[in-house]
């Protein structure tokens, strides 16, 4: 059933983005598919298609936003094993390995944790968001390992979507870094966008992109003569941007171990432990790990935190360093 938003813009809403405002007139309806909507061009401003979400409106201006029938999604069930920390009628939160994709994209359109959700729970995902994407409220990269949280019902999923647009869920990671990050603790916040060098790629900017603010600590530190040092990293997310933690540990010079795209190149050094450098050179990933996830249920409005232990390459990997400091 279609539904449509329209009012008449007052005098103290003048000069707000539209669509900050139609979030505040319909909270239960998130900035982010506010803003797909209107890219989408279901906005209409004075009866004329507006397609720019931070389009700045005035005083007696009519807004209508149309928004449509949810699309069914039409994709490929993927026989894979979910492993699935919690589940109620509303959502349900994974436990994601490295090596698998959120969704369907370029080059991949059949084994992703999308297909695997459709062979498990066909008919009870939400479906607001892109075709190729019911349930996915937010993702972590492929070769990054944690916790998801999947919507079931599209309630559930803007609700969810505003907490995470509000800075209020709850996001650790852990991750191992090369050298020593300088302070060992602090807060990173910047710009991030696309990179001018590789479309693919993000990087910092001082001027231009979205507001990204990382916290971290350090846990660890390995540093002796037979490894190169490493450390041990938790970072604590105020915003989730694309690739943010891979980003901010490579602007500060020190980039995730395994991690392929943000790198720094480093001198192999004299009298590795073998065993240890064996493991690092076999680890098809970036040590990454989405470790906490906290969020308010939509329904019971009661805080809900979910723990996930490291895989077994990147504990194996801590092992081997705690042994060469013995």
């Amino acid at each position: 059933m279609k539904k449509n938003i329209n009012f008449i813009v007052k005098e103290q809403e003048k000069n707000l983005r539209v669509d900050v405002l139609i979030n505040k007139r319909d909270e239960f309806i998130s900035r982010t598919r506010i803003k797909n909507l209107i890219l989408k061009e279901k906005l209409k401003l004075n009866n004329k298609i507006i397609k720019n979400p931070s389009k700045k409106v005035s005083v007696g201006d009519f807004i209508d936003l149309q928004i449509p029938e949810p699309e069914t999604a039409s994709l490929k069930p993927y026989k894979f094993r979910l492993k699935i920390v919690y589940e109620d009628k509303d959502l349900l939160v994974i436990d994601k390995p490295a090596g698998i994709i959120m969704h369907p994209g370029a080059g991949n359109y059949d084994k992703t944790i999308v297909n695997a959700l459709m062979s498990y729970k066909k008919n009870s995902l939400s479906n607001i968001g892109d075709e190729l994407r019911p349930g996915i409220v937010h993702r972590i990269d492929k070769n990054t390992s944690g916790l998801v949280v999947v919507a079931k019902n599209n309630e559930t999923h803007e609700n969810l979507s505003k907490q995470f647009n509000d800075h209020t869920i709850t996001r650790v990671y852990q991750l191992l870094i090369w050298g020593k990050l300088r302070p060992s603790y602090g807060r990173i916040e910047t710009f991030i966008t696309r990179s001018s060098k590789n479309r693919q790629l993000m990087a910092v900017s001082s001027f231009k992109g979205k507001k990204a603010i990382t916290n971290y600590k350090t846990i660890e530190v390995f540093e002796n003569e037979k490894i190169p040092t490493l450390s041990l990293v938790e970072c604590k997310l105020e915003t989730g941007r694309t690739h943010q933690i891979r980003v901010h540990m490579n602007y500060k010079g020190n980039s995730i171990l395994g991690d392929d795209k943000y790198k720094k190149k480093y001198k192999k050094l004299k009298n590795v432990d073998l065993d240890l450098q064996n493991s690092i050179s076999k680890l098809k990933r970036q040590f990454l790990h989405a470790k906490t996830l906290g969020f308010t249920h939509p329904s019971t409005k009661k805080l809900m935190i979910f723990s996930s232990l490291l895989p077994k390459d990147l504990n194996n990997i801590l092992k081997k360093l705690r042994n060469t400091e013995k």
